[in-house]
């Protein structure tokens, strides 16, 4: 429920909370780095550089309470890389 009383989410209030999800543990214990939040040309463009980088996981998201999403129909994604000892020690993949 939003700030106003009613049963939808705010964009801002989606935001701050998608904001929050920055790191994953799996079943199997390993660490997962979110890298990227969107959809459309840029997802696509996203996803096959992560790729480059190593293994990567996909998660669509909800598009509840993101206009343009909702209106068009497509769908949101999250694109999170796995971390492994090396990567999880180099400052360039680690967020502020």
């Amino acid at each position: 429920m939003n700030s106003k009383g009613k049963g939808r989410k705010t964009i801002q209030e989606r935001m701050a909370e998608e904001e929050k999800v920055r790191e994953r543990i799996d079943e199997k214990g390993e660490t997962w780095r979110k890298v990227y939040f969107g959809g459309g040309a840029h997802f696509r463009n996203w996803l096959a550089q992560c790729r480059e980088l190593g293994e990567v996981w996909v998660e669509k998201v909800d598009p509840a309470g993101f206009k343009c999403f909702e209106e068009g129909g497509e769908t949101l994604y999250r694109i999170w890389i796995k971390l492994d000892k090396d990567r999880e020690e180099d400052e360039s993949f680690r967020r502020g």
